[in-house]
């Protein structure tokens, strides 16, 4: 068994050792490793980079809109100094979830390019449509990111009021809601909703 078993690394080592036309197996798998690392690494800094609050308001549509409107809230300026940007809000934590967020993102470049909401008045005109698509990602992964900072589990629902207390004990505690079921516009304003069906 010895035998065959150096017998193969043999094998092995000298199929990493011969030539392709020009270098080594060895070689090209080494210079793949190393491409992949650098590629890798060049990748996680791009995807940090566009994850920041500066990022995000670096365009006038979100800085001149909804930035302003989160300045006004308490998940931007509170007692206890701790501050939600717009990635913790908006871009799941999780690396998955975060790149399946990321490529639903690459519309929203689109829209840059085109100037789909470039002027204050039509931001007005597709916030309506812009908030739904927002809540609709929220209610589907059971307002992640709001979970990722208001756990329910951890709630002391005594230091809430009873009429909060209830609510979260009948509706989160059940499972029956999630949080953007009944916090739409916590940090930023409501589009005009007339005529739409509410609950």
């Amino acid at each position: 068994m010895w035998a065959w078993m150096k017998r193969c690394l043999l094998v092995f080592w000298h199929t990493l050792r011969r030539p392709s036309v020009h270098y080594s197996l060895g070689f090209l798998t080494l210079g793949g490793f190393l491409a992949g690392v650098l590629f890798w690494g060049a990748f996680n800094t791009a995807l940090e980079a566009t994850n920041t609050e500066r990022f995000c308001t670096s365009c006038h549509e979100m800085r001149d809109n909804v930035f302003q409107e989160l300045k006004t809230t308490i998940h931007y300026s509170n007692r206890s100094g701790v501050r939600a940007t717009c990635p913790d809000c908006h871009v799941p934590h999780n690396w998955t979830d975060k790149i399946a967020r990321k490529m639903q993102a690459s519309k929203e470049v689109w829209g840059k390019i085109f100037g789909t909401i470039d002027t204050r008045e039509k931001f007005l005109d597709e916030r309506l449509v812009l908030a739904e698509h927002e809540w609709a990602r929220l209610k589907a992964n059971d307002s992640l990111e709001c979970r990722n900072c208001h756990n329910y589990a951890s709630m002391d629902l005594t230091r809430q009021s009873p009429r909060s207390a209830s609510i979260h004990k009948r509706w989160l505690g059940t499972g029956e809601k999630t949080c953007i079921d009944c916090h739409k516009g916590i940090a930023h304003h409501l589009p005009d909703m007339k005529g739409i069906p509410q609950g």
